[in-house]
């Protein structure tokens, strides 16, 4: 099953859906959402959302996972959103380790980043991210 929901974000990626989009929907049908809405909503993620090029389309699609994973629906529920919070913050400084940054255009080699980031193309990006929500969100499942 991992391989084929990874495989299914990169496919997603090689049709030309964004980095966003290619990961929330390679794993949206957990969830009982469809592939119409699951790429509707990940679309302004893309581009380290909006095209602005700050935090990683594929990191924000992994976050949105976790939201669906971990998150909370109850409007006062800060232990569930503390608990989500720890969840994403985990995800990121996951990949922030592997690759030296969460953020677009520091990813894409467009700006300086303070540490050393490995350059890579969105597709390792992609791939790692929904390494990571296999093994860190899905592997009791």
């Amino acid at each position: 099953m991992q391989e084929d929901r990874i495989n299914k974000a990169l496919e997603l990626h090689k049709q030309g859906f964004n980095c966003a989009q290619s990961v929330f929907a390679a794993y949206a049908d957990l969830y009982n959402l469809d592939n119409d809405t699951a790429l509707r909503l990940s679309t302004s993620f893309g581009g380290g959302i909006g095209g602005m090029r700050h935090v990683c389309g594929a990191v924000s699609g992994m976050a949105m996972i976790a939201g669906l994973e971990t998150g909370t629906s109850t409007p006062h529920d800060k232990e569930g959103k503390k608990q989500n919070y720890e969840q994403v913050k985990l995800l990121a400084e996951k990949f922030e380790k592997e690759h030296g940054s969460i953020i677009c255009k520091q990813l894409l080699g467009l700006e300086e980043c303070a540490t050393v980031v490995k350059k890579k193309p969105c597709n390792e990006y992609i791939r790692y991210c929904a390494q990571l929500i296999e093994e860190n969100l899905l592997q009791n499942t």
